[in-house]
């Protein structure tokens, strides 16, 4: 008989679909045939081969420990291990458990093979890095950069997990990587929404736009935008309102721009309009009076009957008087009081003066230039801080920055050659999405998730990416969440958002979601298309520049000497 040549210290005692369980007698005799890599814990990789040629790499979920006086230690080991794929002549394929009964060999998995599972199934040029393995960082854990970048991914994780560093060293390496030798950016296009304003000194060389000098005018804005804005959505009239708003604003875009086709403009159109002359028309429709013999027309206190209110209603505040019985309240009279009251204070809001101060000469040229990093000097990234931004139209901003990008990207496409999808891929990253695409359904978020849940279900097809990074995943918008290709879980503590992580990721991972609570802060499980395997992973660190996220020294500071603070300083910059 041929020499039994099976490691009989470690074999397969059951093999299910989706997991081995394996016997260990001795773990001191339980190792690699060449070089081991670490000491065997929950995620390193076991080999169970069938020959040289055909071996299945699986991941320990869990071991478990059995008492056995019989054997020489006192003890055997159990293993519970996901297979995740077949290495079969040098090359990896996910999927597939196929071994023969019995398997001949059960060892932890060498480094060259492991490095061979990581590195052989993505092309060179496609490679992209910013993690190596957890169980021993000399391996890099590459991930397919067309892969990640062309699909959704999102970055999840508690505070002091990491997220922010993450999120830095990511977009920091994808606008270094250069293709050939040339001077000068490369193509890569991120906006980043930075609601904390940490990360201007992780990109000090990046546009970057916040209350101070951000471009976007209120003429922009869409219906639903207009709407959260200036429409008090719970009051008993707000469809009278809504319905003279809309008319009031599509006539003066008509009158404002008087040599484009006016059948062509509505309420939607990117036209410019002003809001003062709406304001003025809304005061004018509170407060006339209507002329019932004749034609019920709208007549002034000096007798002048108005037979078009448009564009009369917009260039002054009329005086209306009753000055006999012919003379009767028009049909909105007193209707606007509070709406006019809204109006006038948003727009006299010194917070919100960056939505009308230079709206009339901004062009939306000069505001696709500014998000996209276009405007001088150009910029791969541009971080919006939103910090400074009124929470009242938190939603409202973001909506309009992120439609506006995503349209530009549709009608970009729709100028290409046929063979040509897109020239300037953009990622639009959002740091803390929890706040405006909650699971909610609350008006204020409204405008907000509507314009990023279309991006999540319909920009890939415009070169629009989505980069969602939240500490609670459980509160985002389960439409934009469920569209993600590509997750980097961090350590999670709360128990919902553990479970809402697990629900939604792609693969099955068995126990290994389990470590979520207990991942060392810049761990991370990666998981998704972009992955050869869902590995737990230990993210690089930024070499120069990091976000302004760490952890204050509370007990440290607290020791130093009392520092004088200047409080009238603080409280001009509060005041601006």
């Amino acid at each position: 008989m041929p020499e039994d040549k099976r490691n009989i210290n470690a074999e397969v005692i059951a093999v299910y679909p989706n997991k081995v369980k394996i016997s260990v007698d001795d773990l001191s005799k339980f190792v690699a045939t060449d070089e081991q890599v670490e000491k065997l814990k929950v995620g390193s990789y076991l080999e169970i081969a069938d020959d040289d040629n055909h071996k299945l790499i699986a991941i320990i979920e869990s071991y478990s420990i059995l008492v056995d006086e019989k054997k020489a230690t006192g003890r055997s080991f159990i293993i519970e291990a996901n297979p995740l794929g077949i290495i079969e002549d040098k090359a990896f394929t996910r999927g597939g458990d196929s071994l023969t009964i019995p398997p001949t060999k059960v060892v932890p998995a060498k480094k060259s093979d492991i490095e061979a599972v990581f590195n052989a199934s993505i092309k060179d040029e496609e490679k992209f890095y910013f993690s190596r393995l957890g169980q021993d960082l000399s391996i890099k854990t590459p991930v397919n950069g067309n892969k990640f970048f062309n699909k959704h991914f999102a970055i999840v994780g508690s505070t002091g997990s990491g997220k922010s560093h993450t999120v830095a060293k990511i977009l920091q390496n994808a606008v270094s990587a250069k293709k050939g030798q040339y001077n000068g950016l490369n193509n890569s296009h991120v906006v980043l929404f930075d609601i904390h304003g940490e990360y201007k000194k992780a990109f000090p060389k990046a546009n970057h736009i916040d209350s101070q000098n951000i471009k976007i005018p209120y003429w922009l804005f869409d219906s639903d935008e207009l709407g959260d804005l200036f429409i008090e959505s719970n009051e008993d009239n707000s469809h009278n309102q809504v319905s003279q708003f809309r008319y009031a604003v599509t006539e003066n875009k008509k009158k404002e721009n008087p040599s484009l086709p006016q059948d062509k403009i509505y309420f939607d159109s990117p036209l410019k309009f002003k809001i003062d002359e709406v304001i003025t028309y809304i005061k004018n429709m509170n407060n006339e009076f209507i002329n019932k013999k004749d034609n019920r027309n709208p007549t002034t206190k000096s007798g002048e009957a108005i037979k078009k209110r448009i564009p009369k209603y917009f260039e002054n505040i009329l005086e209306f008087e009753k000055i006999s019985s012919d003379y009767v309240n028009g049909p909105y009279s007193g209707d606007f009081e509070r709406f006019i009251l809204r109006l006038e204070t948003i727009r006299n809001n010194p917070r919100l003066k960056f939505l009308f101060d230079s709206a009339e000469s901004l062009r939306l040229e000069d505001i696709l230039r500014q998000f996209f990093g276009y405007a001088e000097p150009n910029s791969n990234i541009t971080v919006i801080d939103l910090s400074g931004i009124p929470f009242e139209v938190l939603s409202i901003t973001v909506s309009l920055i992120s439609r506006i990008l995503f349209e530009f990207g549709y009608y970009y496409k729709k100028l290409l050659n046929e063979d040509i999808d897109c020239e300037t891929p953009l990622l639009l990253v959002y740091e803390e999405a929890h706040k405006y695409v909650p699971r909610s359904d609350l008006v204020k978020y409204r405008a907000s998730k509507t314009a990023i849940e279309r991006i999540a279900k319909e920009g890939r097809k415009y070169g629009v990416t989505l980069g969602i990074v939240s500490q609670r995943p459980s509160e985002i918008s389960e439409t934009i969440f469920s569209q993600c290709n590509n997750f980097i879980a961090m350590r999670l503590t709360n128990p919902d958002d553990q479970n809402y992580v697990k629900r939604l990721l792609p693969d099955s991972l068995g126990n290994l979601t389990d470590t979520l609570p207990s991942l060392k802060t810049g761990e991370a499980l990666i998981i998704g298309d972009s992955m050869v395997l869902p590995s737990i992973v230990k993210i690089d660190k930024c070499t120069e520049h990091e976000p302004s996220s760490n952890d204050i020294p509370y007990i440290e500071i607290w020791q130093e000497q009392w520092k004088n603070v200047s409080f009238s300083t603080i409280i001009t910059e509060w005041e601006k």
